[in-house]
């Protein structure tokens, strides 16, 4: 790894870290995921003076103090009595969730957290979207300031909600005087994660969508905790990005992974994605694809700033994914037995999207005979 760990954090004392200083901290969602791994992280810490850990089922951090219930509850007040901060990180961002279900929970999981830490005089909230709100487009900035419009739109996986968690977020300080609200925004995620950018890499064939501009900047979750961690501790304040350093262009991913391109127009890409979400058949919408096509690829110069370091490289993170994800079989989207996978082969890829019209007519005609 490109840095060690002393000059990411302070040092803490792993036996007995001393209690008596530093904020109060509760993490939703702490029972699994990044929730689970910034608990833990929390929990051994001598900058933390304690851990409130709150989720629907009680996890196995056991220097933590649990409570069991649903972010949505109006009673998770009564839990943050006496929390200096809140970490969100209670979010539904699974691809094959139902998305108005997923949507239903994010919205008012936040809505809930927001008012309830207001209410317990919480003095902040950490909230953790995706540098995905800056918007993949053709003229982004390489890399694009941590100040950047959010150009995003919601014809992306989870895009809507984030943005509408950061509106949320942007909203709180101003209807709760004495709020503060910091938003962590992370590059693509690797590490125990499945998102529609992580499945890109499980295909035979890489899409390249043809006079596009494919730019690659990863996040190690180690990478993501730690600075959640700098945010809890107030070391960094505001809404900043956090990711390797720099970035990968396509050629140079292409090298490293060993997998070839498959090149394809726009318009039959994007046509053919889109008819294939509409129909059921791939959980990842066409709006996507903008995210495999144009630079999205963000400064972190706000942790730098506060002296954080990211410990991997975005060529350690992108062997790390290949190595999460072999085994694992995705066409357009879709993840498919192996049986299927080697049905599918190497033209798996293109099979799934120039056949869309054919699978399109089977499906309606197998509608019609129901």
């Amino acid at each position: 790894m490109s840095s060690p760990e002393s000059q990411v954090r302070a040092t803490r004392n792993h036996a007995t870290p001393s209690r008596s200083r530093g904020p109060v901290v509760a993490v939703t969602g702490a029972a699994t995921g990044v929730g689970d791994l910034l608990t833990r992280r929390l929990a051994t810490s001598a900058e933390t003076q304690q851990v409130i850990a709150i989720d629907e089922r009680r996890g196995t951090v056991q220097d933590a103090t649990w409570h069991v219930l649903d972010v949505r509850d109006p009673a998770i007040a009564d839990r943050l009595r006496g929390v200096d901060v809140v970490v969100h990180l209670a979010l539904d961002l699974d691809l094959e969730s139902d998305p108005a279900a997923r949507t239903a929970y994010n919205v008012r999981g936040t809505q809930t957290v927001l008012t309830a830490a207001a209410a317990a005089g919480v003095h902040r909230v950490v909230l953790c979207t995706s540098a995905m709100v800056y918007g993949a487009l053709p003229d982004n900035d390489v890399p694009l300031s941590e100040d950047a419009e959010l150009r995003a739109t919601a014809e992306a996986a989870g895009v809507g909600d984030l943005l509408e968690i950061e509106r949320l977020g942007r909203r709180a300080p101003r209807a709760h005087p004495g709020l503060n609200v910091t938003v962590v925004r992370p590059a693509v995620l690797v590490g125990g994660t499945d998102t529609a950018l992580t499945r890109y890499f499980e295909s035979p064939r890489l899409l390249v969508v043809a006079g596009s501009r494919p730019t690659w900047q990863f996040c190690h979750v180690d990478d993501l905790v730690s600075a959640l961690e700098y945010a809890a501790h107030g070391k960094v304040e505001g809404e900043f990005a956090v990711g390797c350093d720099g970035w990968l262009e396509q050629d140079e991913v292409e090298e490293l992974t060993g997998i070839r391109r498959m090149e394809l127009p726009s318009a039959v890409a994007l046509g053919a994605a889109a008819r294939l979400h509409r129909i059921g058949l791939t959980p990842s919408p066409a709006g996507d694809l903008a995210y495999t096509m144009y630079p999205w690829v963000v400064s972190v110069s706000a942790l730098h700033d506060a002296g954080w370091r990211p410990r991997w490289t975005n060529e350690e993170a992108l062997a790390a994914l290949l190595e999460e994800v072999e085994g694992r079989h995705t066409v357009a989207g879709r993840r498919l037995g192996r049986k299927d996978a080697t049905a599918a082969g190497a033209a798996g890829a293109t099979v799934a999207l120039l056949g869309t019209a054919a699978v399109v007519r089977r499906v309606r005609k197998a509608r019609r005979r129901l």
